[in-house]
């Protein structure tokens, strides 16, 4: 117990330090080079800040100033302390290599088919899921943006920055769907629009619709669009449609093509949210916002609907990935009875 505390106080000290490294220090050629390279390939933000992190993190563990210095030896050294002794699990273990590698592949040109590290494999876990009363139990200690949110993440099976990342243009009452722009490995699908959420859907347009007259007299009014998309659309980015579904309450600075704009909820703004929701609606169980996207395939699933139905709804790429729902519901669904009940 000491050890992980330890463990962990040492990973928080490295990410202050990293952190104050970069708001102190002028960043380095081989940093910016990586964030050109992530930006020619239209990664998301979000794997931008974190393998800029892990690729920060790693040269100022090993101490490195050149290019050169970077070798499969010290790149084993890194991993195995971030393992060892910080005790960080398999998923962010093989999110540091994947980042280094990239650094490695790309930047500096490495051949790294010859580097000799396992990605760390996670146990593989049957998902926690709630039955539907359950979950609309959760739903119903809810309120505001939190409350369609969990609904739209219940009734569609969207993952919760799927949610999060909806506009306005991507809601269509008419057809009772759902467009996702780029969900999970960049593809697009359509989801099914709950038939109850349609009067609060109508609702939630038109708070966003006075939130957004009322920045656009103020002088603002843009939408906070992907890295550099911005120089293609322009002025239009003001028009109504590309505003979020679920604006934040205030505005803020780009992080990369610096315009003021009104980006979306922070995602741990609701989980919060349903923490106190799941404790309210006294379920005891590890519940999170990916719960109601498994319990929706579960609920599906024990309906009757084929996995291949189910495959298309989540936008998963390989049935396999959805096959783990028929292990959730067990072999009873089947007709198997227990000896014990005979």
């Amino acid at each position: 117990m000491i050890i992980g505390v330890l463990g962990h106080f040492q990973l928080y000290l490295h990410i202050y330090t990293v952190v104050f490294f970069e708001v102190t220090m002028k960043e380095s050629g081989y940093i910016s080079a990586i964030r050109t390279e992530i930006r020619v390939r239209h990664y998301s933000y979000q794997t931008e800040k974190s393998y800029l992190y892990w690729n920060r993190y790693f040269i100022n563990y090993c101490q490195i100033s050149h290019g050169s210095e970077i070798s499969a030896s010290k790149i084993g050294q890194f991993l195995c302390y971030i393992a060892e002794q910080c005790n960080v699990s398999a998923s962010t273990q093989k999110q540091a290599l994947c980042a280094i590698v990239f650094a490695c592949r790309y930047v500096l040109k490495m051949d790294t088919s010859g580097l000799d590290f396992p990605y760390a494999k996670a146990p593989k876990r049957i998902p926690q899921v709630l039955s539907t009363e359950e979950a609309k139990q959760i739903i119903g200690q809810m309120s505001g943006d939190h409350f369609l949110i969990a609904a739209i993440l219940f009734g569609a099976g969207l993952r919760l920055k799927e949610a999060l990342r909806i506009r306005v243009k991507d809601i269509d009452l008419n057809n009772k769907s759902i467009f996702i722009h780029q969900g999970k490995g960049k593809k697009d699908r359509v989801c099914i629009l709950p038939n109850e959420l349609i009067s609060p859907l109508e609702l939630q347009i038109e708070k966003v619709r006075k939130i957004h007259n009322k920045d656009y007299k103020a002088g603002f009014g843009m939408a906070a669009l992907p890295i550099s998309l911005i120089k293609k659309y322009g002025a239009s980015a003001r028009k109504f449609h590309w505003q979020f579904f679920f604006p934040a309450t205030r505005r803020c600075i780009h992080p990369s093509d610096g315009y003021i704009c009104r980006h979306h909820i922070h995602p741990t703004a609701f989980s919060k949210a349903l923490r106190l929701a799941t404790k309210k609606a006294a379920i005891d169980k590890r519940v999170t916002a990916h719960t109601f996207r498994h319990s929706f395939a579960t609920a599906l699933l024990r309906k009757g609907y084929d996995l291949r139905t189910i495959q298309e709804l989540m936008g998963h790429t390989d049935i396999k990935t959805t096959q783990i729902y028929t292990h959730v519901i067990g072999t009873h669904t089947s007709g198997v009875v227990s000896p014990f009940d005979s």
